[in-house]
Order: C-alpha cells, then structure tokens, then sequence
C-alpha cells in the first residue's frame, strides 16, 4: 500500500466514523445537551457538514456537557480572557499578509513570447 492508499482510506475512515457521529448526535445528542435545539429538526441537516469534519470535538464537547452537573446558562457562558490580545494579533496578521501579498509581484521574463494554448507549443 503506497502513501496516497493510506491517505484515502483515512479520510473514508474519518468520514465513516463523523457520519455515525452525525448521525447520533443529531437525532439524540442535540435533544439532551441544548434545550433550546429541543423539536428543532430543519436545521439540523445543515450541520452535517461540520459534524462530519470536527467529529472528535463534538463527542469530546457532548461528553463534558453531559458529564458536568452546572446548569444550561453556566455551560454557555464564554471564556472571555485573552480575546482582546488575540483580536488585535489577528487583525495586524491579516492586513501584514495581504499587503505582502500585494507588494509581491512576478514579473514575465522579457525573452519569451506568449503562446495560445490552441496553438500549443511547437510553432
């Protein structure tokens, strides 16, 4: 079995385990840990998608919800330490990209004609 092999079978393996976790966590899952999502059914196919990729962080955040014995609101209070500091990084690490990738410019050696793709590369 080669590399690209193993890749594959580890994404069909990933996949087959974020279905059965989807499928779990949607129809019983999503009843027990938020009472607000209780006999809310339209939704739920849309966040197939995302369960089918994080599906280790929704079974490790199901079982700490189900495993705690705080109530519904204080399981929903955010963490708000450290967020200032990591918006304000954030912001500069995006605008200093973007401006570096405006700033980076190839340009076409001069020696060398454009060729139509149609007319391929041997005229």
């Amino acid at each position: 079995m080669d590399i690209a092999q193993a890749i594959v079978m580890a994404m069909q393996a990933w996949g087959m385990i974020g279905a059965l976790t989807a499928a779990v966590f949607l129809t019983i899952g999503m009843d027990r840990i938020d009472e607000d999502a209780q006999g809310a059914y339209i939704f739920r196919p849309l966040l197939i998608p995302g369960v089918l990729l994080i599906w280790p962080l929704v079974l490790w955040r199901w079982w700490q919800i189900e495993s705690e014995a705080r109530g519904w609101a204080e399981r929903y209070r955010p963490v708000r330490a450290g967020h200032g500091a990591a918006v304000i990084v954030m912001s500069i690490a995006i605008v200093t990209i973007v401006a570096l990738g405006l700033s980076v410019r190839q340009e076409w050696p001069a020696d060398i004609a454009p060729v139509q793709l149609s007319q391929g590369a041997s005229q």
